[in-house]
């Protein structure tokens, strides 16, 4: 039923990317199409957009999937109407292949087999294609190279060379950029007989076989596209090379070409003889093999194990999804990267797909009910997490639950195809899946293909291949796994492992001898003795505009030999110090504004203290109406301590420490406190984690809640206040669900819900920089009567338009 709805509201998503014509992504925050050069530069991520209509062509194949024919010819005849390729926008070849020549190729597939069939398209005379080979012809500059590597942008209209072009001037791209084009450029070559486009991603191909490291058979991530100097050394299975072991192996499935399964096989055995480490999968150097580069895994890896599942080594394939199955449970979603005791390294999570991906092919080499239910546990977590009005929203930081005002196009083009292919049964599917191989896009391509007339001219000699080559390749899973418990039996150490990940160990202090005066564990910025101490020791402090100190030692300003001594030693603690409070640093904590007409959809990321009331240990928070402090520097006995009183306080940042703080609004009587920083323009996405410290004495006293909001969030929650007298939030560890919220609404706000159930709702937008949603009417396409402000992007150019708002309109 779930996934029923998840796929009934497919369509009603999708046109919103075409309000603005040429869009190419919804922004389902603030319900809007975005635009390329309307909306904030978001820098390389922009190269996907090349207004045109990214979304809408990288969903064709989707619909004709979940059976929406009608809705597939409507899509076609607009891409064919308004859709235009000689735009003056430089864009990302590896992007451009795989979602707009594999969108148009997989939609001219789609087109073609219901043609045949009578049932719709028979008016199709092949457009798809056409304007697909007009794409490919677009993108044959960027392979005008000595190596035949491609330069990573190009200019559609310009190509890549002369200044107008704005590109060719790059001398880097990444692995899986050089190594991602020959599914779409073949197909291309032979659905229309024309082999060039074939032959230059074979060239490509040939070269980074070439250019592997001999001894550990691997590749780089980054690489030089003149001279084929590896870059970057670091090798592993995740971004920067993930689709090139993919696509050596599809194109050996869908071409029929032995030499590119010779190739993924030796590949292979590297990667299980140094980067698998099961259930991990880390990088290492290709010249060094045995020595690790790096101690966290980033979520692209997440494919691997279902590209396993079509090579035929099931087991590290299960072993290795188990382990991303326990992380997702852990954070709701798979982060972009988390550290190998399972923490979390990047907290964003843009709804990728790769995990659901390799969750479809193990239940379909399985059978095993096992799978279904973490698509049960994907689909669930996207619904209450993830799900706003306008469609799903990436999550800026998976610890919090707050959004980005972002859905990529991936999101459905590949993670809908899988998870309804995932809950589908044989009946479901309006045709067979097993005559087409994804791509990397999770377009589909037909395998009739391989029986094409080759387009290429005769294959490079071939190494000698002998049976073990085809070991284990698409094996008979009925055989492999004919006791149902026998994925069971490598899940289950996988997943104690994760569960008893321990947490990280203190640093131990060594003993040592001849402390200095001044211990760093005791020093206070704003005590004068402590300074002046500091002086003597030839330490000065710097105040960075972050609102953080940072301290410097020239040992030729102390003042003796002794004090300069004891500077160092002091210099050496504080560094300790330092390091230690970065382990065990406290997660982000989130303030929720609940009341109306928010309920809920604004999240503020905000920074914990290290004292007080923890919130991770409160499974229902801190909720109560938000007052200003006065004075609001709190550093003072409150004059207003009547209406802070069973309240959470507002403060300014600075004069005092925030112990000091919290224990003047405790006695005043509040339940909480928010401390707003001072420094103008600070911002959760520009700056690190604040976390407060105590004031160097025990500060167990404090039993509040204190959190604190940089100068960007805390403005969002001051302009809530002066807009609404009323303001109500949650302190919690992590954003809380809306149903819950909307279930503990009173009985006034429900009437009012009521009063105005004729009216159109306000939907939720968000700030994707900040990690703030804001309340925005949602607006009808063809309406110019209800038209508002929309909310700005970009906090930091467009924060004045929050105040401009209507009352009823936020």
């Amino acid at each position: 039923a779930a996934l029923s709805g998840f796929s009934q509201g497919f369509w009603s998503v999708v046109p919103r990317t075409e309000v603005v014509k040429r869009a190419d992504e919804l922004m389902p925050l603030t319900c809007r199409g975005r635009v390329r050069g309307l909306e904030p530069s978001r820098g390389d991520v922009d190269d996907a957009l090349g207004k045109f209509s990214l979304t809408l062509i990288d969903t064709l194949d989707t619909l004709v999937l979940l059976n929406k024919t009608e809705e597939f010819e409507e899509a076609v005849k607009r891409v064919l109407k308004d859709v235009r390729l000689d735009n003056d926008i430089v864009v990302s070849v590896f992007e451009t292949n795989i979602r707009v020549l594999g969108g148009l190729l997989g939609g001219h597939s789609m087109a073609v087999m219901l043609k045949e069939r009578g049932e719709r398209m028979l008016w199709y005379q092949d457009e798809l294609l056409n304007m697909a080979k007009d794409l490919g012809i677009r993108l044959l500059p960027a392979f005008n190279t000595s190596s035949g590597l491609p330069y990573p942008r190009v200019n559609l209209r310009h190509g890549v060379q002369g200044p107008e072009t704005r590109t060719g001037t790059e001398t880097d791209t990444c692995t899986a950029c050089a190594g991602t084009i020959i599914l779409e450029f073949a197909a291309l070559s032979r659905f229309t007989g024309d082999p060039i486009f074939e032959a230059h991603a074979r060239r490509a191909l040939d070269f980074l076989w070439e250019k592997r490291q001999r001894n550990s058979n691997l590749v780089g991530t980054t690489i030089n596209i003149h001279s084929g100097e590896w870059v970057r050394r670091d090798s592993g299975v995740g971004a920067g090379i993930d689709s090139y072991y993919e696509y050596l192996l599809k194109a050996y499935v869908l071409l029929g070409d032995d030499q590119f399964l010779q190739r993924f096989n030796v590949h292979y055995a590297s990667i299980m003889k140094y980067i698998s480490q099961p259930p991990l999968l880390l990088d290492v150097h290709i010249h060094k093999p045995l020595l690790p580069a790096r101690t966290w895994m980033d979520s692209l890896l997440a494919f691997f194990p279902g590209l396993q599942v079509l090579k035929g080594d099931i087991r590290p394939a299960i072993e290795t999804h188990e382990m991303l199955y326990q992380v997702t449970k852990k954070h709701n979603f798979l982060p972009e990267a988390f550290t190998t005791d399972f923490r979390v390294h990047w907290a964003q999570h843009p709804l990728r797909p790769e995990f659901a991906e390799s969750t479809y092919f193990l239940y379909k080499a399985t059978r095993d009910p096992y799978y279904l239910e973490v698509g049960r546990t994907v689909l669930e977590n996207l619904n209450r997490f993830a799900r706003v009005p306008c469609g799903f929203a990436a999550m800026k930081d998976v610890r919090t639950g707050s959004h980005e005002d972002r859905m990529d196009s991936f999101f459905l083009a590949e993670m809908f195809k899988y998870l309804f292919l995932l809950f589908a049964e044989e009946d479901d599917l309006p045709f067979d899946v097993e005559d087409y191989v994804f791509t990397t896009e999770a377009h589909l391509l037909p395998l009739s293909l391989s029986t094409a007339l080759r387009s290429h001219g005769p294959p490079a000699a071939l190494e000698e291949l002998d049976d073990s080559n085809f070991e284990w390749t698409c094996p008979n899973t009925r055989l492999l796994f004919a006791d149902p418990a026998y994925p069971q039996n490598f899940r289950e150490p996988i997943r104690s492992a994760v569960d008893k990940s321990c947490p990280r160990p203190n640093l131990p202090r060594e003993p040592g001898m001849g402390r200095a005066p001044l211990r760093a564990q005791d020093f206070m910025a704003n005590n004068p003795e402590h300074l002046e101490l500091l002086r003597r020791m030839g330490v000065s402090l710097i105040h960075l505009k972050d609102g953080r100190v940072q301290l410097v030692q020239h040992a030729n300003q102390a003042a003796s030999a002794v004090a300069a001594e004891d500077g160092m030693r002091f210099m050496q603690e504080m560094m300790e110090l330092s390091s230690q409070q970065q382990k065990e640093q406290l997660p982000p904590r989130a303030v929720q504004i609940i009341s109306h007409p928010f309920f809920g959809r604004v999240v503020l990321t905000a920074g914990p203290a290290q004292f007080g009331m923890d919130l991770s240990k409160s499974s229902l928070g801190v909720r109560g109406f938000v007052t200003v402090a006065e004075p609001y520097a709190g550093c003072s006995e409150l004059s207003n301590a009547e209406f802070v009183a069973g309240r959470i306080a507002l403060l300014q940042r600075g004069q005092c420490m925030f112990a000091e703080k919290a224990r003047n609004i405790q006695k005043a009587g509040a339940i909480g406190g928010i401390v707003i920083d001072d420094n103008e323009g600070s911002s959760s996405d520009t700056a690190p984690l604040f976390q407060m410290a105590g004031d160097g004495r025990s500060t167990d006293d404090v039993t509040l809640p204190l959190l604190f909001l940089f100068h960007k969030e805390g403005n969002i929650l001051l302009e809530a206040l002066k807009e609404h007298r009323e303001v109500e939030v949650l302190l919690s560890e992590k954003v809380s669900s809306t149903v819950q919220l909307k279930s503990s609404f009173t009985t006034h706000e429900q009437e009012i819900l009521g009063e105005e159930s004729e009216k159109p709702e306000a939907e939720p937008s968000s700030d994707p920089a900040a990690g703030t949603v804001e309340e925005q009417p949602a607006e009808d396409e063809d309406s110019s009567s209800q038209s508002v402000d929309s909310l700005m992007a970009d906090w930091q150019e467009d924060l004045e338009a929050f105040k401009q708002m209507e009352k009823d309109e936020l």
